[in-house]
């Protein structure tokens, strides 16, 4: 009897170890595997179903908050709905929190700090563990609500972007893409709702679900001229003397076709003649000059074929469409990606990051939307200090280029349309980047880059409007762009002291 005692003691002590470490295995060891499993919806449901913190701009306007449902009216089995009160004008910034399709943007690259995961949150938290405080925190932004409305206004309905930083610091004050679409119809409670709504913005052509401003890349066109200038300027090749034959074509090495001007007008003069007018073949001149590797450098100086370090995810690289190898045996393609065609592509973001460091003495800042990071309290958790990414160029170069983007404003392509406020004068560059070949209807984006007050720069601002197909002419640039840039800067300026 007793040897079955024992035995039984034995099997069972066997039995309650296999347990122990089955119950350590899952609860310990896999944990983090289990919670991040796909087919693991608990904790979502638990998550979705709690207290978030707000997303707020530089003057205090919530993006984005939780609000708790009213019981009387609740239709689902959640307590808490997400909302963003300024639809669409922050979507490409905060993007969206929901159940079946995930977080976006801020609201997947701080989640920890809305929903109270930091340490210092839960440390913040430790002494209210029985009374349930809120611990959420709250993201703040640099954006000011002032002038991201002004870039919507003034964008209007046309398709592009406005990007508006401070040249000094690398933050960004406005930001905004169109198309765009609405968060909250994609925060919905109710899934076949949200399912019908993410179904017709992922098959929409226009990518409403991309932000155009830092996610998309395109054909800069002339304000690529910056870049080209300062090489040139860097390395010696050019000089304020220079001067340029007065000509209507030009036949670069390594083809029969010959690059023009646009609209094949004549063009030449000195550096200040040329830049102002936007001439094409100088540019084209000076980068067959410069030649491949000078060039190519050049351009990944500016951070060209290099992810841009952004604190929001998915940003877009630009390039300058090919390494020096690939301009050996094809100087003509160099040469048209002196003046900004072929396969040079850029975001937004970055051209304003290009006349940024031409504001801001040579040196390219990073750029950044999140200022703070804060917990319930009040006590920050994190804030953003602005650090150099880039020195594309000299602080005689970025001087030169102040000059010379300061007639075009005065005497140049911007000069129709590009007037700001109060007498403040702008420097700028427009761009109109041909897409279709000559003898096809016309079609182009039109570009400007410019920053403000010219000499004491605190503004800095691209404006980009994609596939314009009415006529064009030298000027699309300006007198598309230029009236936004234009508006939206003057808006910026009584802002930003």
């Amino acid at each position: 009897m007793n040897q079955r005692i024992r035995h039984l003691t034995v099997a069972l002590i066997v039995l309650f170890a296999v347990l122990f470490i089955q119950l350590t295995t899952w609860q310990v060891i896999r944990r983090d595997d289990l919670v991040a499993d796909a087919r693991n919806n608990r904790v979502s449901l638990r998550e979705f179903d709690a207290r978030r913190g707000p997303i707020v701009t530089s003057d205090g306007i919530v993006v984005a908050a939780t609000e708790p449902v009213d019981p009387a009216n609740n239709t689902s089995r959640f307590g808490y709905q997400r909302l963003y009160p300024k639809g669409d004008l922050y979507a490409h910034i905060t993007g969206h929190y929901t159940l079946g399709f995930g977080r976006t943007q801020i609201e997947r690259t701080h989640n920890d700090v809305l929903v109270g995961k930091t340490p210092q949150q839960q440390l913040e938290g430790a002494g209210d563990l029985f009374s349930r405080a809120d611990t959420t925190g709250s993201v703040h932004l640099t954006i000011d609500s002032r002038i991201q409305q002004a870039a919507k206004d003034a964008l209007g309905r046309r398709e592009g972007s406005v990007v508006v930083t401070d040249p000094t610091t690398g933050a960004v004050l406005a930001m905004y893409s169109n198309p765009s679409y609405d968060p909250n119809l994609v925060a919905s409670h109710n899934g076949n709702s949200v399912n019908t709504v993410m179904t017709e913005l992922q098959a929409d052509t226009r990518k409403p679900l991309l932000a155009n401003a830092y996610q998309e890349r395109y054909m800069p066109g002339s304000t690529m001229k910056i870049m080209t200038t300062a090489v040139g300027f860097e390395t010696g090749f050019l000089t304020m003397e220079r001067v340029f034959a007065n000509e209507r074509e030009w036949l670069p090495p390594n083809t029969t076709k010959p690059i023009r001007n646009y609209g094949q007008r004549e063009c030449g003069g000195d550096m200040l003649e040329v830049f102002r007018r936007s001439c094409n073949i100088p540019f084209a001149q000076v980068a067959v000059e410069i030649g491949p590797s000078v060039m190519v450098d050049g351009a990944n100086r500016f951070g060209f074929d290099e992810r841009m370090p952004f604190d929001l995810p998915g940003a877009a690289a630009s390039t300058f469409g090919g390494l020096a190898k690939d301009f050996d045996d094809s100087l003509a393609l160099l040469a048209i990606h002196g003046f900004g065609q072929g396969g040079v592509q850029v975001t937004p973001l970055h051209m304003t990051l290009m006349a940024s460091s031409v504001a801001n003495g040579g040196r390219m800042m990073k750029p950044f939307v999140v200022q703070q990071t804060r917990t319930q309290s009040g006590t920050p958790i994190s804030t953003t200090s602005p650090s150099v990414w880039k020195t594309p160029m000299s602080p005689a170069t970025a001087t030169t280029l102040t000059q010379l983007m300061k007639e075009v404003v005065r005497n140049g392509t911007a000069t129709c349309c590009f007037r700001l406020a109060n007498g403040v004068v702008g420097a700028a560059k427009t761009g109109t980047a041909q897409l279709n070949p000559e003898g096809e209807p016309e079609r182009s984006h039109a570009w400007i880059t410019a920053f403000a007050p010219a000499d004491a720069p605190t503004v800095a601002i691209t404006v980009f409007i994609k596939g314009v197909d009415d006529e064009v002419s030298a000027s699309t640039g300006g007198r598309l762009a230029g009236p936004i840039a234009a508006t939206v800067l003057n808006t910026a300026l009584s802002v930003v002291k």
